[in-house]
């Protein structure tokens, strides 16, 4: 504790942590345009700074240039220090020691930041060893109490495991436990909660502010999200293509910004909880459904060793219409059966029981080329644009490709016109038309994906969490764009996502999964205001706030566990073993499926209770 200061004496501000000066980072030659531009920064223990921005705004660029790992033809200057040393002076060896010792990083991407090859165990004893000097044995200790501290589930069976054998909260669990190895002065979190789920964002930035608490160690949250920061920042940064241009403290910028720019980020977040007056046109299903998925279940054969152990029943008992016109949302957790749903109503994996139905006609009968056929009339856009695009093919060439299959007959100039037209509907520039995938932005190439999905005009649209990597203002652009594709083609839209904000802004219904069982089906407007499932209340409340006089004290109510995962179903309610309210009923047998009244359906014993208030959330 700080002491007091005499009368007329300032009080005495602690020395920085890590201190930023005048930094410039510059790409082939002091001719071309800096990439970070005269940046100075502070971060203090016990501090956390928000660094906030668009894709391309020079965030994680200087952190990396800061600690030396700025990429090869970089040109670096300026003045970086950690407490004492001069990093942009210090050999490499001195920065290999600090790097992993006295800062830890959290990267963006878990998946791509382990090692495929390596037991989560072995990778973070790795900076133990390297950096405290342990045995091995008291390493292995040491990984074990580092596994429990960010509340990983089942620890000493998790760090045996490989990557790809954990979920992506797991995987970001991990992250943060390696970072913490070397017992960091400084943490640096690169977008941690990018691409994850609402409850598992709110899960690890709660951790995050509770490590900068307990540990007293200064903290660099970088995010394009002002949700992300307003619970865990104390000040926060602004940057728009490489420069500096706002700080203050978490209250001042968030509540009082300054900068044009600011303003825009912050009216960009979609809010959820606000009145929507310009929610698109629907139908609430009143129209004849155009989709029709009936008592559909779907099983994946667990294996070890290439010998079958056990079905996994990734759906169950799942029913649900799409109307002409109407936007569907599906909403849920990783592991809830989102996205498996989505594959199978478009017959790219093949159910194990049940019926779909695409305008009245049963689609589990019919061969593959007649599915194919249907294909111009059910179309798709993934969730990572980079990835679902052809790399060796231009843009025009992209949009162009499902003409020459379902149009075969169209002309080269006729197709080219249907294309350009396409492309500039959805706000791409014509320089842009002959460059390939990774010449683009993300929001750029999401655009590209929408626009070779909606050049057949099709009848139905299905996006799998298509904004998720997306920063706000694209995201904004992207489902504005979505909205008026539909208003303009009357496409309806199957909209999966684990982003309730979005689909309050995209959807007239909602259906909320969990463990691939449904939970509840309502009018988005009345999941939002008088949810009647306690899972969807969890929801609800995790949604991260661009408040900080609100978003802390939510992040204090998270609990910091994984959730279940889906091979761990327990019996009778699914829901039961994180519900408050749970009864003997629960776990003896599973909720049935039931009207609410007003197009409401739900799978809960005691929904009534909470419709009358009985029970508090």
């Amino acid at each position: 504790m700080s002491s007091i200061p005499a009368d007329g004496e300032p009080p005495v501000a602690p020395a920085a942590l890590l201190s930023i000066e005048a930094l410039r980072v510059c790409f082939g030659g002091p001719a071309r345009a800096a990439a970070v531009a005269d940046v100075s920064l502070a971060v203090h223990p016990g501090e956390c700074l928000g660094v906030v921005g668009e894709s391309g705004a020079g965030k994680s660029l200087t952190f990396l240039a800061a600690l030396g790992l700025a990429p090869a033809g970089a040109a670096v200057s300026g003045r970086v220090r950690l407490g004492q040393t001069d990093l942009l002076a210090a050999p490499e060896a001195v920065l290999d020691r600090m790097r992993g010792g006295r800062v830890g990083f959290v990267f963006q991407d878990p998946m791509t930041s382990l090692t495929p090859h390596l037991t989560i165990g072995a990778q973070i004893a790795e900076p133990i060893v390297r950096h405290r000097a342990l045995a091995r044995r008291a390493a292995r200790m040491r990984v074990l109490e580092l596994l429990e501290q960010v509340r990983m589930p089942e620890p000493a069976r998790r760090m045996r495991q490989y990557p790809h054998e954990l979920s992506g909260g797991m995987r970001q669990r991990a992250m943060l436990a390696i970072a913490l190895a070397g017992e960091p002065q400084l943490l640096i979190a690169d977008e941690p909660t990018t691409a994850l789920d609402v409850t598992l964002q709110a899960q690890i930035l709660a951790l995050l502010a509770h490590f900068k608490r307990e540990r007293g160690m200064g903290l660099v949250l970088i995010t394009h999200d002002f949700a992300a920061v307003a619970g865990v920042a104390d000040r926060v940064a602004v940057m728009r293509a490489g420069q500096l241009i706002e700080t203050g403290t978490v209250r001042e910028v968030l509540k009082r910004p300054r900068e044009p720019y600011t303003r825009e980020l912050l009216s960009a977040s979609a809010e959820p909880f606000a009145p929507n007056p310009a929610a698109p046109p629907g139908t609430s299903g009143a129209a004849p459904a155009v989709l029709a998925v009936d008592d559909l279940e779907v099983r994946f054969a667990q294996s070890v060793g290439g010998v079958r152990r056990r079905w996994f029943t990734a759906l169950e008992a799942v029913s649900v219409t799409v109307a002409g016109g109407e936007a569907l949302g599906v909403v849920g957790e990783s592991g809830c059966g989102k996205s498996t749903l989505m594959r199978a109503a478009l017959q790219l994996i093949r159910p194990h029981r049940g019926r779909v139905q695409w305008l009245g006609q049963d689609l589990l009968g019919l061969p593959a080329r007649r599915i194919r056929r249907l294909r111009r009339d059910l179309q798709l856009v993934l969730q990572d644009p980079l990835a679902s695009l052809d790399p060796q093919l231009s843009v025009e060439q992209l949009v162009g490709e499902p003409l020459q299959i379902h149009e075969p007959s169209l002309s080269s100039e006729a197709r080219r016109v249907r294309v350009h037209a396409m492309l500039e509907r959805v706000g791409l520039e014509p320089a842009l038309y002959q460059r390939r995938a990774h010449e683009l932005s993300g929001g750029q190439c999401q655009r590209v994906g929408i626009a070779r999905a909606m050049i057949l005009a099709p009848r139905l649209l299905v996006c799998d969490e298509p904004l998720s990597a997306l920063d706000v203002r694209a995201q904004r652009q992207i489902r504005l764009l979505l909205a008026q594709l539909r208003r303009g083609q009357g496409t309806s839209l199957l909209f999966v996502s684990h982003d309730l904000s979005l689909v309050r802004h995209l959807c007239e219904r909602a259906l909320v999964l969990y463990l691939g069982r449904m939970v509840e089906l309502a009018p988005t407007a009345q999941l939002f205001t008088r949810p009647l499932h306690p899972y969807t209340r969890e929801l609800l409340e995790a949604i991260a706030l661009a408040d900080p006089d609100l978003q802390p004290a939510r992040l204090a109510k998270v609990a910091l566990g994984e959730p279940a995962a889906p091979l761990e179903r327990p019996g009778g309610c699914a829901f039961r073993v994180r519900c408050a309210h749970a009864t003997a009923l629960c776990a003896e047998r599973s909720p049935p499926w039931v009207s609410a009244g007003e197009g409401r359906w739900v799978a809960c014993h005691h929904f009534r209770l909470w419709a009358d208030g009985m029970l508090s959330p």
